[in-house]
């Protein structure tokens, strides 16, 4: 393993949260708006009428220019893990090439072609041919997402893989238990009904716009209408899903759900308060001004009331004897290296459970060499190694609550909105309108604050208890990052200004544009129609 200078790892590290981040914030409208439209179009050709085709049609030009500039977003981070992440990808690349490549065939693949056949078939192909299109579309995208939180899932709870010392990589054993973890199948069912809580929001926020403003009455009262009961619906599986993932945390990355809760200490059943409020002190290792509510925090994260909850503290010196073991691994891997000697490889297998620690330790040890540790020195290694072992406890701690109230949020409106809607009261109800145009940006802000929890969690870790974050990055010089990451930062802001442009430009245009312009281009195809009525008048 090499030395890398940690402003470099740092940099990197900022650098793919930055990409990410501005990626995920086309991701969840895209994933969310498909299926909204593939709602709206059934009920068009189930009904016939023309305001649901029109309401597909609208939605679907500005689902167009999201699609677009999230691909054009997308494409940049796949190179980023050959260019800054070089030692994750020689060490996981087999795991995480697979989904990863797969994914890029459904997203180039299958999406673009069938994205332009729904932009551009509709007086070429029948209403259930058109409407086939679009089910097609919505499943792609879908099936891109699914194959992105495949890779993920494999770095945050490894299975299916087994650690080869002789090419130093994690061999993949079984593609079928990859592609069913169930961290990527409770992943991506969350993910992706965010996103449809997402484009709900989207629709009944612009949908709200043209109520306030008088226009577009009818198409704007059913537009709303279905993302409200949309967005209900969207929102209660959230919250379910949510639920079942952060089982899935306590069972396999307690260190995580020990971050999100707060907890320094084991809880105390059933009284165990979850937090409201605090403050977490990561150097004290512990919380200022907390408030809880009592008897909540066992249930909701174990589903029993007489189940303690392993705190930070307890997971840190639990740790102390896989630190040690795995040292004792790396120093019989750098022999098996050395020697290719039986005994050397017996004892790295004895200790390889826990040779992510020992990479861990790495950065304690004298010229970052274990094998140099004296037995005098080890105790203080391993104390300096502990800590390391937890996330930022305070951004994993208040990005999951952000998130928790985002969704409580969005639930108060959908429920309102859908009462409102179901009375034909939304013309007397201005502040509710308002709320729901305002809130419009909140639903992807929670879907960012979520990917937060979900990766801040999982430090100091690329690949769980496998492989440390500051391993993983390539060797770069600081001069390089700064540029790449200025660059990447002036390119993306230039896109988001584009998205914000366009979905401004033709939100505030409305559905009357586009058929306004479909008039026009009626009477210019057949001029002579025109001409002879005139003359017969």
């Amino acid at each position: 393993m090499h030395s890398i200078n940690p402003m470099v790892v740092d940099l990197s590290r900022f650098q793919f949260a930055l990409t990410a981040l501005y990626h995920f914030m086309f991701v969840p409208l895209t994933l969310g708006l498909t299926f909204f439209l593939a709602a709206i179009e059934t009920v068009y050709v189930v009904t016939g009428k023309q305001v649901y085709k029109d309401m597909a049609q609208f939605w679907g030009k500005l689902f167009g220019i999201n699609f677009a500039i999230g691909v054009a977003t997308g494409i940049t981070m796949e190179f980023e893990f050959g260019t800054n992440w070089s030692m994750y990808s020689h060490f996981f690349g087999d795991m995480f090439g697979t989904p990863l490549a797969i994914e890029g065939l459904m997203a180039f693949f299958m999406e673009s072609t069938f994205v332009g056949l729904m932009f551009f078939g509709w007086d070429r192909l029948s209403r259930q041919a058109h409407l086939a299109v679009t089910f097609l579309v919505a499943l792609g995208s879908n099936l891109s997402a699914l194959w992105i939180l495949v890779a993920n899932a494999a770095m945050n709870v490894p299975q299916g893989a087994h650690f080869d010392p002789d090419t130093m990589r994690m061999q993949s054993d079984s593609i079928v238990q990859v592609i069913f973890n169930p961290d990527a199948q409770a992943k991506f069912v969350h993910t992706s009904v965010a996103g449809y809580v997402t484009a709900a929001m989207f629709v009944m926020g612009i949908s709200a716009f043209y109520i306030l403003q008088g226009r577009n009455k009818e198409f704007a009262a059913r537009s709303f209408r279905m993302a409200a009961i949309f967005g209900i619906i969207s929102t209660v599986a959230v919250i379910t899903l949510g639920d079942v993932l952060g089982r899935l945390d306590y069972e396999h990355q307690p260190t995580k759900i020990a971050a999100i809760e707060g907890l320094w200490e084991n809880s105390h059943p059933p009284y165990e308060p979850w937090l409201a409020f605090a403050i977490p002190d990561d150097e004290k290792q512990k919380n200022h001004l907390e408030v809880g509510i009592p008897f909540v925090l066992s249930p909701l994260v174990t589903h029993s009331f007489d189940t303690t909850i392993i705190g930070m503290k307890e997971l840190q010196t639990q740790a102390e004897p896989r630190i040690t073991s795995g040292i004792q691994a790396l120093v019989a891997l750098h022999h098996y290296d050395q020697t290719h000697s039986a005994t050397a490889l017996a004892e790295f297998r004895a200790h390889e459970a826990d040779m992510g620690f020992g990479f861990l330790a790495m950065k304690h040890a004298p010229g970052q060499d274990v094998a140099a540790i004296t037995e005098d020195q080890m105790q203080s290694v391993v104390d300096a190694t502990k800590p390391d072992i937890l996330p930022n406890v305070f951004v994993t701690f208040w990005s999951f609550r952000i998130m928790v109230v985002l969704s409580l949020w969005f639930f108060l409106l959908f429920a309102l909105g859908a009462y409102v809607s179901l009375k034909n009261r939304l013309n007397r109800n201005h502040l509710l309108l308002k709320l729901c145009l305002w809130s419009i940006p909140l639903p992807i802000l929670a879907t960012e604050f979520g990917w937060i929890t979900a990766e801040a969690g999982r430090q100091p870790w690329t690949v769980f208890n496998f492989l440390p974050t500051y391993l993983s990055a390539s060797s770069h010089g600081v001069s390089y990052m700064v540029f790449s990451l200025a660059g990447f930062a002036l390119l993306y802001s230039i896109f988001i200004a584009a998205e914000l442009f366009l979905m401004f430009k033709f939100a505030r245009l409305g559905p009357e544009h586009d058929a306004h312009h479909a008039q026009s281009a009626s009477v210019h195809v057949v001029p002579d129609d025109v001409f002879v009525t005139g003359m017969g008048d």
